[in-house]
């Protein structure tokens, strides 16, 4: 992968600058004795202060001499005042990025500056306007907004504290301070939610291309790589517009305290990695009689990521989505389909049960019908009572190729793939309000639009960067997964994430830092993070959750307040 200084176009390094830069790249640190450390002004350090101190000498240091130990943070042309003072030419902006997280986007999409791509085609509105430099830029207001979605309990400040990191410090050309958090929403607002959406589309289908193109442990179905489709819901801030776009779940009235988005997560059984994503409102709106429901999700999916749809891909989908016209369009994309039939939907048995116990049925609906294999089997846990009975349909009529015993193992990654998947990603966001639960911060449908955009890819490129992980990562030398290969689920996805903010704090990926110096970063995160595993395949089970409602009403979208002066009265005892 290529990484290329930033530094304009008249300014070349030379043959003693480019050995430098390989040493640099090497070591990783700068040592310098104190005795060597200047001020390069005449007096003090110049007017307002602000220059960089240099090294008066190269003075050779011996046992026991002072040192300063200096971490490179950025390599960029020097301007010299009259006055002397040394600063940095360019601005934090284009030196700044998303560490370990960007390094595998940018491996993803084939290509080196993604982010910095997509920003130069992003049409700002509102109040940005002009092409003068700022504080933000479109491409740091996109780092912004990706890291945002990665450290929920942060303010806007913290967040771009942490994307600058230190180069907030440097001397620059044209005097620098750290975005506000209003700027920070001016610019979210300027930006839109278009670029964001086209860096998801792109990190998304870098995702596919390296599945398809690499082995990671994949879960078959005999020949078939088994993938999971589920939706979800995720609360948004309660303002007039949300409530509007979004509409609320669970309640017929839109009482729930808050709107809800629905999305629709097309993911990899094995590595949780997601490949498409579909959304849309949750529930009923002044100008809308309902929501979008899954089915209708799954719909807009196959027509937006057709390409997902395989011959050599097996779909495993809960007891939601049936719907015979649904089905026969998705197996007109060729691909394959192994979905839990709910109760009360009526199979006409075709046939004698063939040998693995499966037999072939009708199932009619919409006016079509559509022959598929029936699966029935139980599952007994120990301490339940009664085993709990599955039906699932499959478009795999050869059961010599697919046995019902492996296509029943394969529904099992339906929650492996898709729920642990959702619960993993959400884990990124806080919860608010009076009760827990994940939710976006975002107060319009345009920014809600947006920050899911940049959570989806920042959630992604979380899990590219485990994978990464668990490419390098040693096997086992004893326990029950001793001596086998490390699966990328295996590697924590809280742990990648905080490595990503790390990365991005330290600013181990700094645009203008040598290549040796960024690839030896890399090698040390993922090497450390490739020993930050977390115990899989427990066979851990628990009780379905209730989905009913509370035997008690909720407080509504607008609960009454009253706003008043609290009176205090001491107690005093009564007179005689």
């Amino acid at each position: 992968m290529s990484f290329y200084p930033v530094m304009p176009p008249d300014v070349t390094p030379g043959c003693a600058e480019d050995a430098a830069l390989g040493l640099l790249g090497q070591a990783g640190m700068v040592a310098v004795r104190v005795a060597d450390v200047a001020s390069p002004c005449r007096r003090g350090l110049g007017r307002d202060g602000r220059t960089a101190l240099t090294a008066a000498g190269a003075g050779r240091i011996r046992s026991g001499d002072l040192v300063v130990w200096l971490k490179p943070v950025a390599v960029a042309p020097v301007v010299v005042r009259r006055d002397g003072r040394v600063q940095a030419a360019g601005h934090p902006a284009d030196h700044a990025r998303l560490g370990v997280a960007e390094q595998r986007l940018d491996e993803l999409c084939g290509v080196p500056g993604v982010i910095d791509q997509v920003a130069r085609s992003a049409v700002l509105g509102g109040r940005v306007k002009g092409a003068a430099r700022r504080a933000m830029s479109p491409a740091l207001a996109i780092r912004f907004t990706l890291l945002m979605t990665l450290v929920p309990d942060a303010g806007y400040t913290e967040v771009i504290e942490t994307l600058l990191g230190d180069l907030a410090l440097v001397p620059w050309q044209r005097p620098y301070r750290v975005p506000t958090a209003a700027a920070a929403c001016t610019w979210r607002g300027a930006l839109g939610p278009a670029p964001l959406e086209r860096l998801r589309d792109l990190a998304l289908a870098g995702v596919d291309g390296e599945h398809r193109a690499h082995d990671y442990r994949a879960v078959t179905a005999g020949d078939l790589e088994v993938g999971s489709i589920d939706g979800s819901l995720i609360r948004v801030p309660d303002t007039p517009a949300n409530r509007e776009a979004f509409g609320s779940a669970g309640t017929a009235d839109d009482s729930s305290p808050y709107p809800q988005l629905r999305e629709l997560r097309i993911s990899a059984a094995s590595t949780r990695a997601a490949f498409g994503v579909a959304t849309g409102p949750s529930g009923a709106g002044a100008s809308r009689d309902k929501g979008e429901a899954e089915q209708v999700l799954l719909d807009k999916a196959v027509k937006d990521y057709r390409y997902l749809f395989t011959s050599w891909r097996l779909w495993v989908m809960d007891r939601n989505y049936p719907g015979v016209p649904r089905i026969k369009a998705l197996l007109a994309t060729g691909t394959h389909v192994l979905i839990r039939v709910r109760d009360g939907i009526t199979l006409r048995r075709a046939g004698d049960f063939l040998p693995d116990g499966s037999y072939l049925a009708e199932i009619s609906g919409g006016g079509i019908t559509l022959t598929v294999r029936v699966i029935e089997y139980t599952v007994t846990v120990a301490g339940r009572d009664a085993p709990e009975l599955f039906c699932l349909i499959t478009d795999l009529h050869d059961h010599d190729a697919y046995p019902a015993r492996v296509l029943a193992q394969a529904y099992h990654w339906r929650w492996i793939g898709s729920e642990t998947c959702l619960k993993e990603a959400k884990s990124a966001i806080s919860g608010a309000g009076p009760s827990t639960g994940a939710m976006l911060r975002s107060r319009s449908p345009a920014l809600i639009a947006q920050e899911h955009a940049a959570w989806v890819t920042a959630t992604g490129l979380a899990r590219a960067v485990a994978r990464a992980a668990a490419a390098v990562a040693v096997p086992a030398g004893k326990g029950k997964r001793a001596a086998q290969p490390v699966h990328p689920r295996q590697i924590s996805f809280t742990a990648a994430r905080r490595a990503i903010i790390t990365t991005t704090r330290m600013g181990a990926a700094t645009a203008s830092l040598p290549a040796p110096a960024i690839t030896a970063s890399r090698v040390r995160v993922l090497a450390s993070l490739a020993r930050r595993r977390v115990d899989v395949d427990r066979h851990r089970h628990r009780d379905r959750k209730t989905k009913a409602r509370l035997g008690f009403p909720s407080g509504g979208p607008r609960i009454p307040a009253q706003t008043a002066i609290a009176q205090i009265s001491i107690c005093q005892p009564i007179a005689a």
